[in-house]
């Protein structure tokens, strides 16, 4: 599929922007409209590594896809690179590219493509392209209101799949003689109880 490039002009500081597009948990707050069941797929949600699994839901196909963060270079750019379609075929591209404007305002801009790599992808995906700059215009419109009508509620966030923060061991001290004040390689001292 070709490129489709979209763009929007957000008052609001460029960092900001950066920051709020670059945590992926927050993303279904302005793509939920056509990435349904989106999750994340590893832990870190932020910056290069991180990424996450969607279904594109698109009026003719539907298909599954993964995107990862490849470059994040802020407050200019994040580029997010995946696959899509049956097996993973297809290589799947997001641009976002942030431009600092005269009047102080972000332009966002978003690029999307998709390499098919076999003649049924191909087939699959040549009505979309029309179908995604509608999509994709109205994502930037929605983070276009996030930041300049703000309403008031908790935008929706996603966390990994199965991951409770509440109960996650932290950094060894679910393990013993791990963590704070244990040597390293050294095992759980027993003490005999004392008799008396």
């Amino acid at each position: 599929m070709r490129p489709v490039t979209v763009t929007t002009h957000i008052s609001a500081p460029c960092e900001e922007i950066f920051d709020f597009v670059g945590d992926l948990s927050r993303r279904p707050a302005f793509v939920d409209h056509y990435l349904k069941e989106y999750r994340l797929a590893r832990a870190n949600p932020v910056g290069r590594g991180a990424a996450a699994r969607f279904l594109l839901d698109a009026p003719i196909f539907s298909e599954r896809a993964d995107l990862a963060i490849t470059e994040y270079d802020r407050p200019l750019r994040i580029v997010e690179e995946g696959r899509i379609g049956l097996r993973g075929r297809s290589r799947l591209v997001a641009v976002y590219d942030f431009t600092v404007e005269s009047d102080g305002s972000t332009r966002v801009d978003l690029t999307t493509h998709s390499e098919p790599q076999t003649p049924v992808d191909r087939l699959r995906q040549s009505g979309a392209q029309r179908w995604l700059r509608r999509q994709s215009q109205t994502a930037l419109d929605r983070l276009r209101r996030i930041f300049e009508e703000p309403a008031g509620r908790e935008l929706e966030r996603v966390s990994l799949a199965g991951y409770d923060a509440g109960s996650a061991p932290r950094f060894g001290a679910h393990v013993p003689g791990v963590g704070p004040g244990a040597s390293r390689g050294s095992a759980p001292s027993k003490t005999a109880p004392s008799g008396g």
